[in-house]
């Protein structure tokens, strides 16, 4: 066979973090235990660690302690928004989040791939983009690279792979448009 994948010469030389190994380890160790064990109710505590870690981080913002994110300094989330049990911020690279936003239970936001026609598996990475008014629906997964225009809503159990316009509702795997969310926008 001549086109072989080749993990063994797998490496990622050209992509960064964005901190040293330490400050990753030590997300990690916070993340499994501070941030997740909190009580329900400690938004504040969870925006602080998210803070710490450098999230930049709106007032008002709910995280649920099941919530996780691979490297928060590169995570942006806008007041009030709201972020579900068990959603995941796969942050590679950014992940922005407007102000008043939804990303509700078991989402996923990936901003990460590999390149299926090389053989040594490069890695890919793209930012996501939710603007104001966003809401990703529970189990849903976002591909890098989507942006969610305002007020744009993505159905429970969808794969987004394009952009969502504003205001537009997408459903399905693939997401299609299905309709607006608001009558007045027909």
């Amino acid at each position: 066979m001549k086109n072989i994948v080749r993990l063994d010469l797998y490496n990622q030389d050209g992509y960064s973090r964005g901190r040293s190994g330490i400050v990753v380890l030590l997300w990690w160790l916070v993340q499994g235990s501070l941030f997740r064990f909190s009580l329900h109710n400690m938004y504040g505590w969870r925006r602080f660690l998210l803070k710490l870690f450098g999230a930049r981080i709106g007032a008002g913002v709910r995280v649920r302690s099941t919530a996780r994110f691979t490297y928060p300094w590169k995570v942006s989330i806008g007041e009030h928004s709201w972020v579900g049990d068990y959603a995941e911020f796969y942050s590679l690279d950014s992940i922005e989040v407007g102000a008043h936003c939804v990303v509700s239970q078991q989402a996923y936001l990936c901003t990460g791939s590999h390149r299926m026609d090389d053989p040594n598996f490069g890695l890919i990475t793209k930012p996501i983009v939710l603007k104001d008014g966003a809401w990703v629906a529970s189990r849903s997964f976002v591909y890098p690279g989507v942006t969610i225009h305002e007020m744009g809503v993505v159905g429970a159990c969808s794969t987004v792979t394009k952009d969502v316009g504003a205001g537009e509702v997408h459903i399905g795997s693939p997401a299609r448009f299905k309709k607006y969310r608001f009558e007045d926008k027909r």
